[in-house]
């Protein structure tokens, strides 16, 4: 099985900026990512903006993400192989 890498918001944010999202606006320590999507409906994620990201955040902008973008298309940004 493969394990999920130990990204930071950057990381996170360049890998997502290559599927079409844009930071939008930031708030505090949270940066809003925005795409439109083939449907035309706005796609929103939000991604903390830490240096060092836990496991678990990593795992659940991979689920937020996986609504919008292709599984196969995340994997090889999120897990190593």
């Amino acid at each position: 099985m493969p394990r999920l890498k130990r990204l930071g918001a950057r990381g996170i944010v360049r890998f997502l900026g290559r599927h079409g999202f844009e930071v939008f606006t930031t708030r505090g320590s949270h940066a809003k990512l925005v795409r439109v999507g083939p449907s035309g409906r706005r796609e929103i994620l939000i991604v903390p903006l830490h240096r060092q990201l836990t496991a678990g955040t990593v795992h659940a902008i991979y689920r937020q993400a996986s609504r919008f973008v292709p599984e196969e298309a995340l994997r090889v940004g999120f897990f190593s192989d």
